[in-house]
């Protein structure tokens, strides 16, 4: 059943088809060919640490291009928090395709929790202020496999692309004003919000003026955002970004903004630590039922 959390399965599958093509071109898994083909195991995905479980469909979806025969019985959903020792799934079929799989599962597996870990920290120390935003500093090509781990960490997605609505940036402005990108964005793309980036007040008060629909403050102090809050007085959408790391973001949420976007949740996120344990107990010769 899909869930709100899942990234688009088409993404998924083009991904998971490029990333076993690069384990397997151009003769497969030499190793796992060695195996008897009768040996049937099973396995378990444990959290060596704790954190937010996300990328299960990409698990899945591996295990499926590998072998059908492969099934997966989870025990915690994305977006569940996971202890250190904790099972998280557990993999049955036969050993070697298990095996071939194995490691491009648990890339998907221990670099989308780790996202999510990461989100879930910020989220947590954000509490009863901001929401957490993330942006597109992303992996080329996971962007949707991130933004999805995003979410399983209880954070909120930013555009997803360059199409999905206008953001005015300050090299934006190096030729035209604030007011005229804001009419002429208005005039062109009606049906899309519009966002300035703002680094002082004056910009602030030239975006309220204009009509934008959302205001990014960039590399602002905590009590520079507070005031920019109550210069624009509820009437736009406001969001700080720069500077907002774990140490600074619980006073930065405390500040009457809407959002904080951090790049660091996407772009410098350390995996979390999933393995896959299989025991010589878990093994089963198939070849003498």
């Amino acid at each position: 059943m899909s869930s709100h959390l899942d990234p688009p399965l088409a993404d998924v599958e083009a991904l998971v088809q490029r990333s076993l093509a690069e384990d397997l071109t151009p003769l497969g898994d030499l190793t796992a060919s060695l195996l008897d083909p009768d040996l049937w195991a099973d396995g378990e995905f444990v959290a060596r640490e704790a954190g937010v479980v996300a990328g299960r469909l990409c698990v899945v979806e591996t295990f499926a291009a590998v072998d059908d025969r492969l099934t997966l019985d989870w025990e915690l959903p994305d977006g569940a928090a996971v202890s250190p020792g904790q099972r998280v799934a557990t993999a049955r079929g036969p050993l070697a395709t298990m095996l071939t799989a194995e490691r491009t599962a648990l890339n998907f597996l221990s670099h989308l929790s780790g996202i999510a870990t990461s989100v879930r920290a910020y989220v947590d120390r954000a509490a009863g202020g901001a929401r957490i935003w993330d942006t597109r500093k992303t992996t080329p090509g996971l962007r949707s496999l991130q933004k999805a781990a995003v979410r399983a960490g209880g954070g909120v997605n930013h555009r997803g692309n360059l199409s999905d609505w206008i953001m005015v940036k300050d090299n934006h402005l190096a030729g035209m004003t604030i007011a005229e990108l804001v009419g002429l964005a208005r005039e062109r793309w009606p049906a899309r919000t519009v966002h300035v980036e703002c680094d002082r007040e004056e910009q602030v008060i030239q975006a309220v003026e204009a009509g934008a629909d959302a205001l990014l403050l960039d590399n602002m102090t905590p009590d520079q955002v507070r005031s920019c809050v109550a210069l624009v007085d509820g009437r736009c959408l406001v969001e700080a970004s720069g500077g907002i790391d774990l140490e600074t973001v619980s006073a930065y949420a405390r500040t009457g903004v809407d959002l904080l976007s951090v790049g660091r949740i996407t772009n410098s996120a350390p995996v979390l630590d999933i393995g896959l344990d299989i025991t010589p107990d878990d093994v089963l010769d198939r070849g003498e039922d």
